[in-house]
């Protein structure tokens, strides 16, 4: 690691000695080789330690932690006492000067309204120089929404990027903003990882669609089909549903009519297991299953019991991802088996995502050596970092259709919740079964496993 890896190392390697059963580069500035920064970075650290603080850098973050979309930030407390820890022993070098770093949390609870306003107390009342947000669009685009209008430097990541542009700017895919920037993967990579993952399955290549009328589900279902239809797969889908239904017959009437062997859609984590359960009592039982959003952590698959087998969803981070912190060195392997110390529970993907966040924000203050707003997205507009995710890269003459100025596209992959074998820990692990469209983004992840059809299928 870098700066406080001394103090860290040691624990990690107990840790990771005692849990890698159960988990499984690069520098700030990405021209650089981890091993240089880190000799760099402790003498640096060092040298901090033993100056006066030339100022405090505050950064406000904000997330859902309670509500519906609370698995988006049920680590966020794991991984904001980390960075709080490192930066306690760490200042950031500024401008030459070492700062000390306060991070100041907010919960959005679930709530777009709550979000906007938890941004707007952060800047007007708590004086940040900077704001990042996780946590679906819901919660990332009126926090980035509150930091245009309140000309602050905003960073957000954990939500796909066309409903960031598209849903910030009236269906604008050409849309540019001044003080707002986010990194994630976009829906044409879903649908290359999900498709990858269905022709290893035999199937009739009918697609149901279960989409909420909220704006993943508005964007998956408006943007997904023609990409489904070009690899030979229709997608059809009953009416956009609210969040909190109840009652999912309609809908697996619909998927039964249709003859639908796969099935595929963005609800929320509670929404899915009400449907699955139903699904399976009323004998909708489709080959495949690649749900967006509700598969994506542990204690959702844990809540359908024995019905989450070969569930398959996106993966945006894993202990397998061939990453390295550019702020601390934690590998994704250690990041998670700390996690899992820590806490008690297995590990989950937005730890490293809400991690790189972190990065991203050092990065840019170091880089523009000043905590002027304006100095800092401008730093922003063509920062790139190799961060624990993978290679965050801005590029102010970058296309709509790929993403836009303010967008910095990540790989994603796909993968299986399996049974995890007796006398494990936890009764699922997480296999990556795709890496098709990683590999063209420049990250080769490691395959676990083929894709299976759902047992009973």
């Amino acid at each position: 690691m870098k700066i406080g890896r001394k103090s860290q190392f040691a624990a990690l390697v107990a840790v990771v000695a005692l849990g890698a059963t159960a988990c499984g580069g690069g520098s700030i500035n990405s021209s650089s080789s981890s091993a240089a920064a880190s000799t760099a970075a402790s003498d640096s650290a060092s040298a901090s330690q033993s100056a006066a603080p030339a100022g405090t850098v505050k950064i406000g973050f904000v997330s859902p932690q309670t509500g519906p979309l609370a698995p988006f930030g049920e680590s966020d407390t794991f991984v904001i006492n980390y960075m709080k820890d490192y930066f306690a022993k760490n200042p950031l070098q500024i401008g030459g000067k070492p700062y000390n770093v306060d991070i100041i949390v907010k919960d959005a609870e679930s709530d777009s309204a709550k979000a906007g306003k938890a941004a707007a107390d952060l800047i007007n009342n708590d004086g940040v120089d900077i704001v990042m947000a996780a946590g679906t669009p819901d919660i990332v685009n009126p926090v980035a929404d509150a930091c245009e209008a309140n000309a602050t430097p905003c960073i957000t990541d954990n939500a796909p990027w066309q409903p960031y542009v598209l849903g910030r700017s009236k269906g604008d895919i050409n849309a540019k903003f001044q003080w707002t920037y986010h990194f994630f993967w976009g829906l044409g990579d879903i649908a290359g990882t999900f498709v990858d993952i269905w022709n290893q399955i035999p199937t009739n290549k009918k697609v149901g669609g279960l989409f909420p009328n909220d704006p993943d589900g508005q964007a998956w279902s408006a943007n997904l089909p023609e990409g489904y239809k070009a690899a030979g797969y229709t997608l059809t889908f009953p009416p956009l549903y609210p969040n909190g239904t109840q009652d999912f017959t309609a809908q697996i009437n619909y998927f039964k009519q249709q003859n639908d062997e796969i099935l595929t859609g963005v609800p929320i984590p509670p929404d899915f297991t009400t449907f699955w359960k139903q699904a399976k009592q009323q004998g909708y039982n489709p080959k495949a299953a690649t749900i967006g959003k509700a598969l994506l952590f542990p204690s959702s698959v844990d809540a359908l019991g024995d019905l989450g087998n070969d569930l398959s969803t996106e993966v945006w981070w894993h202990p397998t991802w061939p990453t390295t912190s550019s702020l601390t060195g934690v590998t994704p392997k250690e990041f998670c088996a700390l996690y899992e110390e820590q806490t008690g529970k297995q590990w989950t993907q937005p730890i490293g995502y809400v991690e790189a966040l972190f990065e991203v924000a050092a990065n840019a203050l170091t880089t523009s050596g000043s905590t002027d707003k304006a100095a800092l997205v401008k730093t922003l507009s063509t920062l790139g970092t190799d961060t624990i995710v993978g290679k965050v890269q801005w590029d102010p003459n970058q296309k709509g259709p790929d993403g836009g100025p303010n967008v910095a596209v990540t790989p994603v992959a796909g993968g299986q919740w399996r049974l995890a074998p007796a006398g494990s820990k936890y009764k699922y692990e997480l296999v990556i079964v795709s890496n098709a469209v990683a590999k063209k983004r420049g990250l080769d992840i490691p395959v676990g496993s083929k894709a299976e059809a759902i047992p009973g299928s």
